[in-house]
């Protein structure tokens, strides 16, 4: 008999197309898929030192049991390396964290989605963008790694929409969304050295965020008034009151900087400016082309619905 934490094996014959037997049993997030051949997953495998049935997490609402073999099955499926599989597994071991709320995460009528903050050496190893048209197209740690965390909540959390996953709109993020710090231009310490870990360990933080929404201010020369229309911008009716995650642009946060603003001061200019946000609520990091003075906000689900995780890598 096979053990509980093997995977189900299907087989299709030769007239069968791979590719629409995942359509067929609802194993797609409505893209085509990679087939999870064995020898893809063993392969996939081979991005880890950890045992195939380690259980890193039970992945809810239908609590499904997410060994590393089935986290493997997954990220072939979104396209990924091997090398990209522990960035998968730390996210899954993040998002699986209590103070996350995965389960309110995935069945609520928010819009929210499990968001990948990406911080480290690993950033550079693995290619993944925190530059030009990072929430975008084009790149493939990007685009897989994010994908494999949203397979994994539909096919094993079992979050389909309009069933258990009762978003009212949803957004392009839940589709996926991975992006890394560009710590190399940022005038401040990077978020996951904010967040309790050295400088040269390698992060994921996942974050529950809605819809990103873009900051124009290219008018402004002063830190006050970058930080005021950002301030507009996340005060706007509608936007959530709770955690928020503020991207800021490269000649954004050389002018903040220059001004004498650390981390510290931008948080407490935009408490006590917008009177709705605490400084715990903020996180900031800064990302994005080096031409342009635009920042990015997240906003999040709500305090105290989710909060950020932030967990190392392991191979």
């Amino acid at each position: 008999m096979a053990q509980e934490w093997h995977a189900k094996q299907v087989f299709i014959d030769e007239t069968g197309d791979p590719i629409e037997a995942c359509y067929e049993n609802g194993w797609t997030d409505g893209l085509p898929v990679v087939p999870p051949t064995s020898e893809r997953v063993e392969s996939m495998l081979s991005g880890t030192e950890r045992a195939s049935e380690e259980l890193i997490a039970s992945i809810p609402p239908k609590w499904g049991r997410a060994t590393v073999e089935r986290i493997a099955i997954n990220a072939v499926m979104a396209g990924c390396l091997p090398t990209y599989l522990p960035v998968v597994l730390a996210a899954v071991e993040a998002m699986a964290a209590e103070e996350f709320n995965l389960h309110g995460v995935q069945v609520t009528t928010s819009h929210v989605a499990p968001m990948l903050v990406v911080n480290g050496p690993i950033r550079k190893t693995l290619d993944i963008n925190d530059g030009f048209n990072l929430f975008g197209q084009g790149w493939r740690a990007n685009a897989t790694i994010g994908r494999a965390v949203r397979l994994i909540c539909t096919n094993i959390g079992g979050a389909l929409p309009g069933e258990l996953d009762r978003a009212a709109f949803g957004h392009i993020g839940k589709f996926t969304c991975c992006i890394a710090e560009k710590e190399e231009d940022s005038p401040w310490e990077p978020l996951h050295v904010e967040r309790g870990f050295e400088a040269d360990k390698s992060t994921v933080t996942v974050f529950a965020g809605a819809g990103p929404q873009s900051v124009n201010d290219h008018g402004s020369n002063t830190a006050e008034g970058i930080l005021d229309t950002i301030c507009q911008n996340i005060s706007a009716p509608g936007n959530s009151s709770g955690e928020t995650l503020i991207v800021i642009g490269i000649e954004h946060a050389k002018t903040i900087s220059a001004d004498g603003f650390c981390k510290v001061d931008v948080r407490r200019y935009i408490a006590e400016t917008t009177k709705r946000y605490s400084e715990t609520d903020l996180l900031l990091m800064v990302a994005g082309g080096p031409a342009g003075r635009w920042s990015i906000v997240v906003p999040g689900w709500g305090s105290p619905s989710s909060r950020a995780v932030t967990v190392a890598l392991r191979n």
